[in-house]
């Protein structure tokens, strides 16, 4: 019963706290609602069509007229002009109006038609790696199949039928079959795990926050002792936590300085960092299953698979509050909590494997990949939504966020623990 107490003072607590202080419940709402709905939105085209790409036409000839339309029917891009130069061409990638030119080169015709090479030339902007890896694809379709029509109807002209003229020109062929994504939709590919990555840092910075308020405003003993004691009364007090005076501080730090840490229950203290990260893990539990949903509109999914999947999101969720708790308290700093949780969070994304190979980074950087836990998580979310792979392969993720989660929660009590007995240290920025 004392525990539940704790618990249930801990969440009254903080409940009265977030209903005074906007920004802080606007990150436990408001926030990553609008996050989950903006990326959603961003990337409501779910392919990429219609780059545009400049022509520079030197010959002017029937062929290379055939090649700009035939340009302009692939549906993964446009030709916005032709250009006259190759100056104003690239004035119009510098300024981003196009992100690739086409060079048709003089006498393009006459080559193709006396049998000689007729390259042409394309100047791409390699800095956008996806929009240059859609248009090489997309020019090189085109010039391939102008090439082998010509070829195929020169075969022909020499009398050759048209099936043994095909099977000439080109005697091997490859048959691509897309296992996962076959539509190519970025909305399943990149949005649906950009979401979780986001919510993983706004977690992070809600951990942080959360206790290192208390630390910076001196108030972490009045906290332990309202979930311990219910005293201070919560209804007789300001709920704002700046507006004590100096001399309460000063009070609130003598009768810890006084306290010796024996005094500090482990249980209780642990029960109240639970109640204290209720609403926070309520609120994250609720766009867990809005993101999820988005993820899935137009799939079958086993019941299972999504019931894995969310539960790994909810663990990543509750790990990434009390990973923002650790730094912050073990630094008995919030400036240095949210400093270490960007350094982990935020690139986290780029180490997961998703938008860069992960068997073809350096082996340093997998050593750190595999420490940060949206690597797992994104492991588990990719191979039960996008590759339905059996549940049963990834249960040990599932497994090991649920004890890194429970390790990270002792840790973080103990850290409080020690913070509490260290009141001369409260109030860092």
């Amino acid at each position: 019963m004392r525990l539940f107490k704790a618990f249930l003072r801990s969440a009254a607590y903080e409940r009265r706290f977030l209903t005074k202080n906007h920004w802080d419940f606007s990150v436990v709402v408001w926030i990553p609602l609008v996050t989950i709905l903006l990326i959603w939105w961003i990337f409501a085209q779910t392919q990429i069509t219609d780059l545009p790409i400049g022509v520079i036409d030197q010959d002017n000839s029937p062929v290379a007229n055939t090649l700009v339309r035939y340009l302009e029917a692939s549906p993964d891009i446009t030709v916005r002009q032709l250009y006259p130069s190759p100056a104003v061409a690239e004035a119009a990638i510098l300024q981003r109006d196009i992100y690739a030119v086409v060079i048709i080169p003089e006498d393009f015709e006459r080559n193709i038609l006396s049998g000689k090479p007729a390259p042409i030339v394309l100047q791409v902007n390699a800095q956008y790696g996806t929009h240059s890896g859609i248009i090489q694809k997309s020019v090189q379709t085109v010039a391939g199949t102008l090439s082998a029509g010509i070829e195929i109807q020169r075969l022909v002209k020499q009398g050759m039928a048209p099936s043994q003229a095909t099977i000439a020109y080109s005697p091997i062929s490859v048959q691509r079959i897309s296992l996962f994504n076959a539509a190519t939709d970025y909305q399943q590919f990149l949005a649906s795990t950009v979401i979780p990555a986001l919510l993983h840092i706004l977690a992070m910075v809600i951990g942080a926050t959360t206790i290192g308020r208390e630390l910076r405003d001196k108030q972490l003993g009045r906290w332990y002792r309202f979930i311990d004691t219910g005293s201070p009364n919560l209804t007789l007090i300001n709920n704002s936590h700046r507006q004590l005076t100096e001399l309460d501080s000063q009070v609130n730090n003598a009768n810890f300085k006084s306290q010796s840490t024996q005094n500090i229950s482990i249980p209780v203290l642990l029960f109240g960092l639970i109640g204290k990260y209720f609403w926070p893990t309520l609120a994250y539990s609720i766009w867990s299953i809005l993101a999820l949903w988005l993820a899935t509109p137009q799939q079958t999914i086993a019941l299972t698979s999504l019931l894995a999947t969310y539960i790994g999101l909810v663990l990543l969720m509750i790990l990434s509050f009390w990973l923002g708790a650790i730094f912050t308290v073990a630094s008995f700093s919030l400036r240095a909590g949210l400093s270490a949780t960007g350094f982990v969070s935020a690139p986290s994304y780029a180490f997961a494997g998703v938008t860069f190979p992960y068997i073809a980074i350096s082996d340093s950087a997998k050593h750190w990949s595999d420490a940060l836990p949206l690597t797992h998580y994104l492991k588990l979310h990719i191979a039960q939504l996008q590759m339905q792979a059996p549940v049963a392969i990834f249960l040990p993720i599932v497994y090991g966020l649920m004890i890194a989660t429970i390790i990270a929660m002792v840790i973080t009590t103990l850290l409080t623990k020690r913070a509490l007995a260290h009141p001369e240290r409260w109030g860092a920025r």
